[in-house]
């Protein structure tokens, strides 16, 4: 006789993750901190589909980009459109502020959450499906708007318990002027050197040459330590915007180190470019990332809007976020029926109790000792007993699980009697 076939395994796709428990709370906590400051900073929130038509990336990202050429979840639909999940916010930001014509409505300042998704070799602090929040500043060219967003992250990051876990590397990019300046130098420099470059380098050296400067290839960083550094071809407008970013930081007592190294490779971008980093999580330092992108929406067909943002990721944040910080679930009441017949009253009372704001644990089977067994499981503060007997008599019993006491309480003063019970509690603590 044939053994029966078993079912598949089933598991979560490689590179994806179940959020619950104390994940879930962590990444609640942060998200409720992280909106209260975007809000407190001027900023409206935005939700962009998770899927766009991958013009959008290939046009915003390069098409010669790492995430363009290896990351990005591209397919097509049944209509023949081709379609990619996002792999970030900013384009879709973008492509929002083009779509709705927000052009008459700046600067406009939003602040977003959601997944985001990437094919990449899933490893500590890097997935496949991962979350990030996400500020941007659109039709703001001064430097104030760098300043802002910055101290937006830098105030982030204090509520998180952070300050202390994470250095701020800053740089400029320049102007357009300083920068082909720039990369003209970089351009000699590494012509001079192509035998010493990765495959990687050698295709980026004809395409966006700034990103050499990225690589992690041993042979590429050793040229990169005596390449031209870009400070060399600032003009004098792009040392006057990069001195106020400095002046401002300063005058917020926000403490950052310069990194010449740290670049975009992408056209748009501009001046200021950004990174929060750790070394607490291993390879994957950077937490928090961003820079200022005045050309983006221009290349994207819409007007010429100056713009800058950053993004982070959550599940970095939920690694480094101090477990103590976050606040717990609020213990629960329990709801016990003992007998068929109290049931519908338990359901009764556990609807009252929560329309005035408890959160109920409601016995579902088992004798009494169970159901207060799964009551003290569940960490309750207090069950209320619904009993044949005393329901007979308008009455039901109330428990403190905490030291075992009880109380024979009147139907009506149910709610009074937990209300008071529980304010006291607080006062305790």
């Amino acid at each position: 006789m044939a053994k029966a076939q078993k079912g598949p395994k089933l598991q979560p796709v490689r590179g994806t993750h179940d959020i619950m428990g104390d994940k879930a709370r962590t990444f609640r906590f942060i998200n409720k901190v992280f909106q209260d400051i975007a809000k407190r900073f001027g900023h409206e929130e935005i939700s962009t589909p998770i899927f766009e038509f991958t013009e959008v990336f290939n046009r915003t990202l390069g098409e010669t980009s790492d995430v363009v050429s290896k990351e990005m979840y591209t397919f097509e639909d049944r209509g023949g459109e081709s379609l990619t999940l996002r792999p970030e916010y900013t384009a879709g930001i973008a492509r929002a502020f083009i779509s709705n014509g927000l052009q008459q409505s700046l600067p406009c300042k939003f602040f977003g959450f959601g997944p985001m998704f990437r094919y990449e070799r899933p490893q500590k602090g890097r997935m496949r499906q991962f979350h990030q929040i996400d500020v941007e500043i659109l039709g703001v060219p001064e430097p104030q708007a760098d300043i802002e967003v910055l101290a937006l992250a830098a105030t982030l990051l204090d509520k998180l318990g952070l300050k202390d876990d994470v250095t701020l590397e800053i740089n400029s990019l320049g102007d357009k002027e300083s920068r082909d300046n720039y990369r003209d130098a970089l351009v000699e420099y590494f012509t001079a050197h192509k035998d010493g470059l990765s495959e990687d380098s050698l295709t980026r050296l004809e395409k966006n040459p700034m990103r050499i400067l990225d690589s992690k290839d041993d042979g590429d960083r050793a040229l990169v330590e005596n390449a031209p550094r870009i400070s060399d071809y600032y003009n004098e407008a792009t040392k006057a915007f990069f001195d106020e970013v400095r002046v401002g930081l300063d005058a917020l007592d926000i403490t950052y180190v310069i990194n010449e190294r740290l670049v975009r490779g992408l056209d748009y971008y501009s001046h200021t470019a950004f990174e929060f980093i750790t070394t607490k999580l291993g390879a994957q330092g950077t937490v928090l990332a961003g820079g200022r992108y005045d050309g983006l929406i221009e290349k994207m067909g819409g007007p010429a809007t100056a713009g800058i943002g950053w993004a982070a990721g959550m599940e970095r944040l939920a690694e480094l976020v101090a477990p103590d910080l976050v606040p717990a679930p609020a213990r629960p009441i329990a709801v016990v029926p003992v007998g068929a017949t109290c049931q519908a009253k338990a359901i009764e009372i556990a609807q009252q109790l929560r329309s005035a704001g408890h959160r109920i644990e409601m016995s579902y089977r088992g004798n009494m000792a169970k159901r207060l067994k799964r009551a003290n499981k569940v960490h309750a503060n207090e069950a209320v007993i619904i009993g044949e007997d005393e329901l007979a008599r308008g009455r039901v019993m109330i428990k403190n699980l905490n030291d075992g006491n009880q109380q024979e309480v009147v139907l009506d003063e149910v709610l009074n009697y937990l209300n008071l019970y529980l304010s006291l509690e607080v006062k305790k603590l």
